[in-house]
């Protein structure tokens, strides 16, 4: 991931400037203006969306007809719409036929597709299909799947991805509802973020309707091998056979979630809430696509202890897809909310020691993040300034720990039940609308801190860099004692007398991160004899293990890092795992070997990413 390094005297210039005012600043750009869409959807309403398609796995193309209704209220002359190596077949306006025009591509956005319109259009349709370098697509042969029996497609539209598969006005500030027939060969079903089927059916056609009003990058399509199993009433369970039973069961407490989180901050207004689990090669933990998760089957530990995930994507049904933020540098507002609403959630259900250890996880990952970037980094505030990049560089742990411990910090001053009776209001009263940081402080101040501003110094938090002074910090209670247990193992203890038999992952994971690096091999081994960790089946475990093992030159691990490489395709465990291979040059022989050899599993997000770090 790119970075860009401002002054560090500019940058504390600032911030001093801004910590002396009462009033919150927007720096970057005023308003919401949204500088990676092309499109006009500020003059030109986006109604509502038909697709037609068809998926074909022979070519691997999406194809068949966008269909918008629009409201030209301005009078524009066109259209402009988001593309991104789309073939355009053919267009009408309300049934006649036009001649349209893309502008010159832009390496980041795309190519704007122009459209002739009259002042009273309505209805647009375009015939199209798209490209072989479509970024939201992952195509995925028998092989690559669980089951070896059926190919898989799915789409990750998330930063500005959808205009790769559908012709759109492509801003998180832009909402539209959607319907849709999709065609795929049989004996395959097809999911949606929509309304979905639970069985698949014998013609191949699934029909969807997503009535609320939704942003494009939250356009999600699955078609594979794939079953359905309720977990209750309104909450369930898609996977391929193979992985349904084991996803039934990890995600058993689904429902409940659900009701700890409408506990916390009001309805549920999606209908259901369902889950699929997806072959090993996606990119991310989940995506919080409506109505249906899409998420890594690396959750799927067998013990329900990685399930913090799901309560994440959980809380982006509220935090992200009911209030939108207005453009990628407000991101803050999605990810930083949703970070801390699902700690709220895991308190309510596992009990507080048990968010504590996930609120100390995510400042420790702030932390090496700040370190690695800069302190001073521009990119460090929650307000980002992403002109001219793409807006995925923004997509780091500023905006969901930074983000989630202003709010903390909020909390732990103006006190927990006037948050709780804020946010609550805060969700009723933008329901299904966007929100710029500027209009978010502004809102803060009227309705919570009432032109207080001595005891949160929002301006450090938001536009400022780094970690601000008074970042809270979680309790160490659980953690203090997996602290003494590294401790006594490091002055010679035997691992066997550890008492580790209650630890969770999380407990693991601090006992791991801060061991020295490199630890002498005697000592991976012994670890390992004692407590199977490169046999581990928990990702997050079995990732800061082989680090380690790679840095040591642990060589009994290295068949279980290859065959987790050949299997998980989530960038939190790639990246970090083929970054440490690369500091020597036996491990950029084994980096470079493991990558060409199965870098077909990743998807094209992880394969852009890693191909830049091993080459």
């Amino acid at each position: 991931m790119r970075y860009v390094i401002y002054a560090g005297i500019f940058l504390m210039t600032v911030a001093c400037n801004q910590r002396k005012s009462s009033q919150y600043t927007e720096t970057a750009h005023p308003g919401a203006k949204d500088l990676h869409t092309q499109s006009n959807a500020d003059s030109v309403s986006m109604e509502h969306l038909h697709l037609d398609i068809r998926v074909d796995f022979s070519s691997q193309t999406i194809s068949g007809l966008a269909a918008w209704t629009i409201s030209n209220n301005t009078g524009a002359a066109e259209l402009r719409l988001d593309t991104r190596e789309l073939s355009i077949d053919s267009i009408t306006v309300d049934g006649k036929k036009v001649t349209h025009r893309f502008d010159v591509a832009d390496s980041i956005l795309g190519s704007r597709l122009n459209i002739p319109l009259e002042a009273g259009s309505r209805t647009v349709n375009i015939w199209y299909r798209t490209g072989s370098r479509a970024t939201a697509l992952q195509w995925l042969e028998p092989s690559q799947t669980l089951g070896k029996k059926a190919p898989f497609l799915y789409t990750q539209s998330e930063s500005i991805y959808a205009r790769t598969w559908i012709p759109c006005a492509d801003g998180p500030g832009i909402r539209f509802t959607y319907d849709a027939r999709v065609t795929v060969p049989e004996g395959l079903m097809a999911l949606m973020s929509a309304v979905n089927v639970q069985q698949r059916n014998d013609s191949g056609i699934y029909h969807f309707n997503m009535e609320q009003p939704v942003p494009a990058y939250l356009m999600a399509l699955a078609v594979g091998d794939i079953a359905f199993k309720a977990i209750d009433p309104r909450t369930g369970v898609y996977a391929e056979p193979a992985m349904l039973d084991k996803a039934h069961h990890e995600f058993a407490e689904v429902g409940g979630m659900v009701n700890a989180a409408e506990a916390l901050y009001g309805p549920y207004r999606w209908g259901r809430y369902d889950v699929l689990v997806l072959p090993p090669g996606f990119p991310l933990g989940g995506m919080e696509n409506p109505r249906l998760t899409f998420a890594t089957p690396t959750i799927i530990a067998g013990d329900r202890s990685l399930v913090s995930l799901i309560a994440h994507e959980l809380a982006h049904s509220w935090s992200g897809n009911l209030v939108t933020n207005a453009t990628w540098d407000d991101f803050w507002l999605n990810e930083g909310f949703t970070v801390y609403f699902e700690r709220r959630i895991m308190e309510a259900m596992m009990g507080k020691d048990y968010a504590d250890m996930l609120w100390e996880l995510g400042y420790q990952d702030l932390d090496a993040t700040v370190t690695e970037m800069g302190a001073g980094n521009r990119d460090t505030w929650l307000k980002l300034d992403l002109r001219g990049r793409d807006p995925d560089e923004g997509l780091t742990d500023i905006a969901y720990e930074k983000g989630a411990h202003f709010l903390r910090r909020i909390e732990e001053t103006a006190g927990r039940a006037k948050l709780d009776t804020f946010l609550r209001r805060y969700f009723d009263e933008h329901a299904f609308q966007t929100m710029s940081t500027g209009q978010f402080l502004q809102y803060l101040d009227a309705k919570l801190l009432n032109g207080d501003t001595t005891k949160v110094d929002v301006n450090a938090w938001v536009y400022g860099p780094g970690i601000p002074e008074d970042c809270p910090r979680a309790s160490q209670q659980l953690f203090g004692k997996v602290d003494e247990a590294r401790e006594r193992f490091l002055k010679g203890a035997e691992p066997a007398t550890l008492e580790v038999d209650k630890w969770t992952s999380h407990e693991w994971l601090h006992f791991l991160r801060k061991m020295p690096v490199p630890l002498a091999i005697d000592q991976m081994a012994s670890l390992d004899k004692a407590f199977r960790l490169t046999q581990t089946g928990n990702s997050e475990v079995a990732d800061r293990w082989f680090i380690m093992a790679v840095a040591v030159k642990y060589q009994p691990a290295y068949p279980a890092i290859e065959k987790f490489l050949s299997q998980v395709g989530r960038r939190k465990f790639l990246t970090p795992l083929y970054s440490e291979m690369m500091k020597t040059p036996e491990g950029r022989e084994m980096a470079k070997r493991i990558y060409e050899k199965y870098k077909q599993n990743y998807h094209p997000l992880a394969q852009e990413s890693l191909g830049k770090l091993i080459n």
